[in-house]
């Protein structure tokens, strides 16, 4: 089982960038591959990056490609989403997940398929 805990949001401009980090405690974080997903009002929660448990395969949505970078210490328990050039659509409640995997070079796309999750981290855009 691991606790997450995401932290780094808040209200920014347009143009300006964020890190979000997410924190997990428990055992083997090194055993999940992870993902950052977001939810804005009156929206679905979507996938907007995710890591494999190496930290070699990454994903992210095509809106977000480029602008997004997510990466995972391992050592520390950590995983990162450094955003740039944020435009006001990115405003949403960020969530970090995880699910545990055998696969180290998996990464997981469908919130369904995420066993546990952070309580979210509110990012606010501004135009």
């Amino acid at each position: 089982q691991v606790q997450l805990v995401e932290s780094g949001g808040g209200l920014v401009q347009a143009g300006d960038s964020l890190r979000l980090t997410c924190a997990a405690s428990g055992r083997a974080f090194n055993m999940y591959s992870m993902g950052w997903f977001r939810q804005a009002p009156g929206k679905e929660r979507e996938c907007v990056s995710a890591i494999s448990r190496n930290g070699g395969n990454t994903y992210y949505t095509n809106s977000d490609k480029g602008r997004y970078t997510i990466s995972r210490d391992n050592a520390k328990n950590t995983v990162y989403m450094q955003m740039n050039s944020l435009k006001p659509e990115d405003t949403a409640v960020y969530y970090c997940a995880a699910r545990a995997t055998p696969s180290e070079t998996n990464t997981f796309l469908q919130a369904c398929d995420y066993k546990y999750w952070g309580q979210g981290t509110q990012v606010t855009v501004s135009s």
